[in-house]
């Protein structure tokens, strides 16, 4: 059965409190059986995924996931080790995470978890590729957003806006405050007893075929 324990949760949440190496030496044994636990679980779903999204198969959860220990060499945060597990499901595995919109699931005690996807601060060639095509297509982009199963399920679309009208667009265009946007992503949060469900697998494998056509659309360029 694919389900994230209880005991994931519970590591990480200690290891929140207890954020040095000599502890996390000592409870070596916790962390790999909640790193094995997560990734069973992404990998059951790229598997799945890869139904709708046939591009994904054959990607494999090594490909995906990301070390728990932090880059702290130009952070003023000397936190060793991250609190979350995460991965990020896409084309080629994570490293193409800035070219390409995939599913991103992160597990995190405190009601922090969540499933998102689409483009986060795209860099600057894709960013003005999805501006060209939102100029073009715009109205393809608010149909998907309007789908009544991604707004049940997301809401509305996330991300950071400029203040006004990027450079070579008039500020009255029909789909202005599409395109000042910086980042294009949905997202839902889920609490530590919806997770740890049996029924979350479902949740999270329902999300990621809604959220598609906003992949689709921000992978085409």
């Amino acid at each position: 059965m694919n389900v994230i324990n209880k005991s994931t949760l519970d590591f990480l949440s200690d290891l929140k409190l207890n954020n040095y190496r000599e502890w996390f030496q000592n409870n070596r044994k916790r962390y790999e059986d909640a790193r094995n636990n997560f990734e069973s679980f992404v990998q059951a779903a790229i598997d799945q995924i890869s139904v709708f999204d046939p591009i994904l198969k054959g990607l494999e959860v090594k490909n995906c996931t990301y070390r728990i220990n932090r880059d702290i060499r130009f952070s003023n945060d000397k936190t060793v080790y991250k609190s979350h597990l995460g991965a990020f499901i896409v084309r080629g595995g994570k490293n193409n995470g800035d070219r390409l919109a995939g599913y991103y699931i992160h597990v995190e005690p405190g009601g922090s978890s969540m499933i998102a996807g689409g483009a986060y601060i795209p860099p600057t060639p894709w960013l003005s590729a999805i501006r060209e095509k939102i100029d073009e297509k715009g109205e393809e982009l608010v149909k998907i957003l309007n789908n009544k199963e991604l707004v049940k399920l997301f809401g509305e679309i996330e991300g950071e806006k400029l203040k006004s009208a990027p450079r070579g667009y008039p500020k009255d265009h029909p789909y202005i405050e599409y395109l000042k946007l910086k980042s294009f992503l949905v997202s839902k949060v889920f609490t530590d007893k919806e997770v740890t469900n049996k029924e979350w697998f479902g949740l999270v494998l329902e999300a990621c075929r809604v959220m598609k056509p906003l992949n689709d659309f921000l992978n085409d360029y």
